[in-house]
C-alpha cells in the first residue's frame, strides 16, 4: 500500500488525502499515517520567489540607497519633505489560495516554488504617491493609455492639487 500511496503522490503532489485515500481505497486516516508517519512527508504551501536583480541593478539600488541614509543622518526633516512615486502595471488575477496550492514532500525534497500568476486580460497602471506620513495621491492609467510627458505633467498637476487639499 505504501508503494501505492508514494506513486500517487509522486505523480502528483497536489492531491488531497481524501483524493489519495479514494485512490487506493483506503481509509482518510490510514492514508494520513501512511503520509506522515511511514513517509515521512508533510503538506507544505508553495514560496515566492523573489526577482533577481543584475549586478548592476543592485550596485545602483545600494548606492542610492547610502546617499539617502547620509542624506536623512545629515538633515532630519529630509524624509519628511520626501515624497516618493512608485508606478506598478497591476493585472487581474483569479488567485490560487495557499490551501489550494500546497502540496506533499518527502523529508529530502526541496520546498515548492510557486511561480506568478497567469495575468489576465485586465491591465491599468497604478501610480501612488507617499511621503514619510503615507498615501499622499493614487491614480490608475488604463491600458493603452500613452505614458508621456504630457501624462505626467496632468499627474503632477494633480499631485499639488491634492497636497494643497491635504
Amino acid at each position: 500500500m505504501f508503494a501505492k500511496v508514494r506513486t500517487i503522490v509522486r505523480n502528483n503532489r497536489r492531491l488531497r488525502i481524501g483524493e489519495i485515500a479514494d485512490d487506493c481505497r483506503i481509509s482518510v486516516g490510514s492514508c494520513n499515517t501512511i503520509l506522515t508517519d511511514d513517509l515521512h512527508m508533510k503538506r507544505v504551501c508553495a514560496k515566492f520567489v523573489p526577482r533577481f536583480l543584475t549586478d548592476d541593478q543592485r550596485e545602483q539600488r545600494q548606492t542610492i540607497a547610502r546617499d539617502l541614509c547620509e542624506r536623512s543622518c545629515e538633515d532630519v526633516q529630509f524624509l519628511k519633505n520626501t515624497v516618493t512615486c512608485d508606478e506598478s502595471w497591476v493585472y487581474g488575477y483569479d488567485p490560487e489560495t495557499k490551501q489550494q496550492s500546497s502540496q506533499w514532500k518527502g523529508p529530502t525534497s526541496p520546498r515548492p516554488k510557486k511561480g506568478r500568476q497567469v495575468r489576465s486580460k485586465t491591465k491599468v497602471m497604478l501610480l501612488a504617491f507617499f511621503d514619510s506620513e503615507g498615501n499622499v495621491h493614487h491614480e490608475y492609467a488604463s491600458d493603452g493609455k500613452t505614458i508621456n510627458e504630457e501624462f505626467y505633467v496632468e499627474v503632477l498637476r494633480r499631485l499639488r492639487e491634492s497636497f494643497r487639499q491635504k
